[in-house]
């Protein structure tokens, strides 16, 4: 069997992004005939057409929506693999990255990360976006750099990813509260209101779950969206709030925090980024200040 012509995944990948020969052989300074030629080649090496005609134009197949990204990915890394070593000169570099994170990760790293940058990489600016659900499609497409979280079962596993830290749920109420003066039992925490986090509004979560195995029902007085507005509550209240530990650290002062009773499992904080931006040097700066700050 003959080695496949590697030089056919360059022409495949223009191709599949632009959706037009014509466009394809201009951008790969080729004639229209050669690259039809490419064309056709592609379409019998693969087994399958790739682009067929609709109307006045080309629509990609189900194959060729299947290939688009994982060629893509592949030019990108050998490209990467023949681009000379780079020397990341810090001072110099002027670039954007955008951060998907909770708002808990905002208000504990976000300022020490920030001022490491305006130290370290004075032209560099971070864009902070609120991560509400697990979809990675912004990571996939580029519009997010970085995204930190737990990953879960629905985390696409093409992603990499690198652990920040180890956090745990802790328990939170307003100085002199009856329960900041006795040893808690999973009864006496369930007895008490609660306020319940929660970015979809939802009325219950895993600790309702945990405690309604041991025949146990809190009661959910009120729900809000993020940590910093349940510990307001919980300062002008009798209000009990469950929160993460090291998401809060800097969010808890004026507060007396409790351990919970065994409930959940401690949880693991990752960083994730598309693959495509592993090699990138200037990635991997931030994703190492990340870890370092977080550490």
């Amino acid at each position: 069997m003959s080695a496949p012509d590697l030089n056919l995944l360059i022409t495949l990948d223009v191709l599949l992004r632009e959706g037009s020969v014509a466009r394809a052989a201009e951008q790969l300074r080729l004639s229209p005939s050669a690259m039809s030629r490419a064309l056709a080649r592609l379409r019998e090496t693969t087994g399958d057409p790739l682009l067929v005609r609709a109307g006045r134009g080309l629509v990609p197949t189900p194959r060729a929506l299947e290939l688009r990204e994982r060629v893509a990915l592949l030019v990108q890394q050998a490209e990467a693999v023949l681009r000379p070593a780079e020397v990341l000169d810090l001072k110099q570099l002027h670039r954007t990255f955008t951060l998907r994170s909770s708002d808990g990760f905002v208000e504990t790293f976000a300022a020490a990360l920030l001022a490491r940058i305006a130290s370290d990489a004075p032209n560099v600016r971070l864009r902070f976006v609120q991560k509400t659900d697990k979809d990675s499609t912004l990571l996939r497409d580029g519009r997010v750099d970085l995204e930190t979280g737990v990953i879960s079962d629905n985390t696409d596993d093409s992603l990499h990813s690198r652990i920040l830290f180890r956090d745990r749920f802790i328990g939170v109420v307003r100085e002199g509260h009856a329960l900041s003066a006795v040893k808690l039992s999973a009864k006496r925490y369930a007895a008490g209101g609660h306020v319940l986090v929660s970015r979809r509004g939802r009325n219950s979560g895993p600790i309702d779950e945990a405690l309604q195995a041991l025949g146990l029902t809190r009661d959910i007085v009120t729900t809000v969206s993020g940590f910093s507005a349940a510990l307001a509550l919980v300062r002008d209240s009798d209000l009990i709030a469950s929160v993460p530990e090291r998401h809060t650290a800097n969010l808890r002062a004026g507060v007396h925090s409790f351990n919970l009773p065994p409930l959940l499992p401690d949880i693991n904080v990752s960083m994730l980024w598309h693959p495509r931006m592993d090699a990138d040097p200037a990635h991997r700066w931030l994703r190492n200040l990340v870890r370092e700050i977080c550490a």
